[in-house]
């Protein structure tokens, strides 16, 4: 039994930009076990919870479902950590994208999510399944759009028609899920409901909207200074209409910029999400930073300072919650989250945008 484990995880690992050298056995001691938690809670516990129960932000999954962690393990965990899930809140924790992560750190969380409930990781085979894509959209807007979406965008659960997911999820990976469900999720074994004929309709369905996503690393970008930090230093200040004393609208956060007003926009999402995309002069300071360090550089005085993060506020609140602690006193968070900026069709630029311009 323990042989046919071993070149299972092996053959996996040649898949994806691990060494296969990389010790993937779930036998982490305890220094490792504490040590990969210490990260769990640094970076993840914000959305997936604190003992991994899910759905804390932006329905983010549990991480506890033997049937998600058996069949994910060790690819797709690490290529979702890794690289992130596009158009989504979950960004990746790779260097390579940004982040703050080395693969050999993102190795360490995979192998204790798996530990941590004991996982025995399921040989599902690369055989395609094969369906019919046209009927599977129907039976998939029957029985899968309220939680995952019209488009697979996720509403309630994750998105499932994204690139960089169903270039690392197996045909035989989606149509598992689809069988056995994800046990303590919403996500409903359909066995029972479903024949054999029509999942594989679903899962050709899925699968016809991969085309073919790639991690290819960034061009990075160097993170602002802090002499960069104040957007129009000469300018007035803005005047904002806060919900609940806290949230502005994004409107009024664009008739700032546009008006050449002071302030300060933080992106609170990991750092190769402000890579990626974000507003225009927004210095990154992501919510997994050491809270010594959040205030680093920020001016303490009149100028406002506007956060925002993609749940829309999960993260952006964390950090506001912060700097009010500290006495800062002219902070807000952007209601509408950047994923809702966007789709607005409101000002973004990328990092390498940055980078080009100097």
């Amino acid at each position: 039994m323990r042989t046919p484990l071993l070149l299972l995880i092996c053959l996996l690992v040649l898949i994806v930009s691990t060494p296969c050298k990389a010790d993937l056995s779930l036998t982490l001691d305890d220094k490792e076990m504490a040590q990969a938690d210490a990260m769990y809670q640094q970076y993840c516990s914000l959305c997936h919870g604190k003992d991994r129960e899910g759905y804390k932000a932006d329905h983010a999954p549990s991480l506890k479902s033997e049937s998600m962690l058996s069949t994910a393990y060790p690819q797709l965990l690490f290529d979702t950590i890794s690289w992130g899930r596009v158009n989504s809140a979950m960004d990746g924790y790779s260097k390579e994208a940004g982040g703050p992560l080395s693969d050999a750190d993102i190795i360490l969380l995979i192998r204790w999510l798996a530990q941590k409930e004991r996982i025995s990781p399921i040989e599902l085979g690369e055989a395609s399944v094969q369906g019919n894509a046209l009927n599977g959209k129907v039976i998939y807007s029957e029985n899968c759009v309220s939680c995952h979406g019209v488009n697979g965008e996720g509403v309630t659960a994750p998105a499932i028609a994204d690139q960089l997911f169903l270039s690392s999820a197996t045909d035989n990976y989606l149509k598992h899920a689809i069988v056995y469900g994800r046990e303590g999720t919403p996500m409903q074994s359909f066995s029972n409901k479903l024949h054999d004929e029509e999942i594989n309709d679903i899962v050709a369905y899925l699968r016809s909207q991969a085309s073919g996503w790639r991690p290819t690393p960034l061009e990075l970008a160097k993170w602002p200074e802090p002499e960069e930090f104040v957007i129009n230093p000469k300018g007035s200040n803005p005047t904002f209409n806060l919900r609940d004393g806290r949230y502005v609208p994004a409107k009024e956060v664009v008739q700032a910029l546009e008006s050449n007003n002071k302030l300060i926009i933080l992106d609170t999402r990991p750092g190769s999400a402000w890579q990626r995309i974000h507003i225009p002069g927004a210095v990154p300071m992501p919510y997994y930073r050491d809270k010594s360090r959040i205030a680093e550089y920020l001016p303490n005085d009149d100028t406002w300072i506007v956060a925002y993060c993609a749940c829309p506020h999960a993260a952006s609140d964390s950090v506001v919650n912060h700097l009010r602690s500290l006495g800062y006193k002219n902070t807000a968070v952007i209601d509408e989250g950047i994923l809702k900026w966007i789709e607005m069709g409101l000002p973004v630029e990328a990092g390498k945008d940055k980078a080009n311009k100097k």
